[in-house]
């Protein structure tokens, strides 16, 4: 079953038995869940779209690992061509859903963790490459969701993680094992973890000897014992319990996030990929860190061409779409998220190949994107929220609207240009203050600024890769400066 339909993805999860909290309550039976299932169906999505003949180039490739068409969400980058359709393949899922698909993580992950894997074996003569192929043949054949895990509560950041006050704020080894090792922590911010079958984990920053039993990276079911999912709230989550399929902007497809606790979760030999080579933690997170900062030039530009689609469409409702300062404010949201992509295919087509074989992007260029991301979604956001007017968030509810006595007054007061419903009106109002401000804004502005890392961490990178020093030497031979 190399590919999986969406279908047969829904009711995989539905057989699992994961440990769901939210609202102070167990979740047991989370795809059906009204708040979590719009995020369910946004990874569905990367499904159904590979199952479409017209989508097959992008949303599939072929293993290099078993030979057989596979999800590209669960491919080893063999090529640029490969890094660039990566890209093209994201952006088309945020067209399709308007808000993060949430398997590009795990996708980031494995090229990841493949290549540092590969290094490491040569470096020390361990076995990391030869788990971690045998598990992508498995995630390859069972077309699996795979969740990656980084980013650590991280408690006192001024502090490595063995000098923390409680040793749990970093994950780390507590008990090693003939046959594997314990583990103990959290990871915060996972995305999609609820839609997910496995969890595959990171270190988070680069560590020194003394911080050995939290270099370690592995693989487990995501409903493995003593793993425990605290769902994240959002801005009008609780809308999906009221019924409205026009006050939650987009109800089908949405993301969520979660804080997942190791609580003593046992991880068998077989499923360890990084385990106290602290000199390659570095390496792991400066390599997860690039492609998914690549990934932004993708998912963010998709979701972006909706926003961009919402905001023209309420200029036209309003009858102000021949005005100057509109059309202006349209160019220019074009503007900004085409140079997201450009950003995303130029780090894609700047690639190389690694020692292991698989393909890595151009570490300067995918840092400039995701810095760029980290703005030009604001900038995008702030301008559909001018076009689309105070409305977006004074306007009455769905029950208002098809109230007997109060409907009325709001189909006469809220019209906009003739031959359009007031309910269609409010339907894209809606949607760009679900992209703008709402729950997709986790998967639009927000995650922009902190998903993939911090503005700061990208300028950190940036200034290593930048090559200032050959950049002078350019200037001192045009300028014949002779020393």
């Amino acid at each position: 079953m190399a590919l999986m339909t969406g279908e047969q993805y829904i009711e995989s999860i539905r057989k699992m038995n994961m440990q769901i909290y939210m609202f102070g309550e167990k979740i047991e039976n989370a795809v059906d869940n009204p708040i979590l299932r719009p995020s369910l169906n946004s990874v569905r999505a990367t499904y159904d779209l590979a199952q479409m003949p017209e989508y097959e180039d992008l949303m599939t490739a072929t293993s290099s690992i078993t030979g057989e068409i596979i999800n590209r969400f669960t491919n080893i980058h063999q090529s640029t061509d490969d890094l660039i359709k990566k890209v093209k393949m994201q952006r088309l899922m945020g067209q399709k859903t308007a808000s993060c698909f949430q398997r590009c993580v795990g996708m980031d992950a494995f090229n990841a963790v493949y290549s540092t894997a590969y290094e490491i074996d040569k470096a020390h003569g361990t076995k990391y490459f030869e788990n971690f192929v045998e598990y992508m043949k498995y995630v390859q054949e069972n077309d699996l969701t795979v969740d990656g895990a980084m980013t650590d509560p991280k408690g006192d950041r001024s502090l490595s993680p063995s000098k923390q006050s409680d040793p749990d704020l970093y994950l780390r080894v507590v008990e090693r094992r003939e046959d594997g090792v314990v583990v103990r922590g959290a990871k915060a911010h996972q995305t999609g973890i609820t839609n997910s079958h496995e969890v595959l984990v990171m270190p988070t920053i680069a560590m020194s000897p003394e911080d050995k039993d939290y270099a370690i990276a592995f693989s487990v079911p995501v409903d493995t014992e003593g793993i425990i999912i605290i769902v994240g709230r959002q801005s009008c989550d609780t809308r999906k319990l009221e019924g409205s399929d026009i006050d939650v902007g987009n109800s089908e497809f949405g993301g969520m996030e979660a804080l997942v606790v190791f609580d003593d979760v046992f991880v068998p030999n077989e499923r360890i990929f990084l385990n106290g080579e602290t000199e390659f933690a570095g390496v792991l997170v400066e390599r997860f860190a690039g492609y998914h900062r690549q990934s932004y030039g993708g998912c963010k530009v998709g979701v972006g061409d909706v926003l961009i689609g919402a905001a023209a469409l309420m200029a036209d409702y309003n009858g102000v779409q021949k005005a100057s300062h509109i059309k202006d404010k349209l160019i220019e949201m074009i503007h900004l998220n085409e140079t997201l992509y450009s950003c995303g295919i130029a780090c894609s087509a700047e690639g190389h190949k690694t020692e292991s074989g698989n393909y890595l992007i151009d570490l300067l260029l995918a840092n400039v994107c995701k810095q760029n991301i980290t703005r030009f979604p604001y900038e995008i956001a702030r301008l559909a929220e001018d076009i689309a007017g105070g409305l977006m968030v004074t306007a009455p509810s769905e029950k208002d609207l098809r109230d007997p006595k109060i409907g009325p007054y709001i189909e006469k007061y809220l019209v906009g240009i003739e031959g359009v419903s007031v309910e269609n009106r409010l339907r894209v109002l809606r949607l760009i203050e679900n992209l703008t401000l709402g729950t997709a804004a986790v998967g639009y502005r927000t995650e922009s600024m902190h998903g993939a890392g911090s503005p700061q961490a990208q300028r950190i990178m940036i200034s290593r890769q930048g090559n200032l020093n050959a950049k002078k030497e350019l200037a001192k031979s045009i300028a014949k400066v002779n020393e």
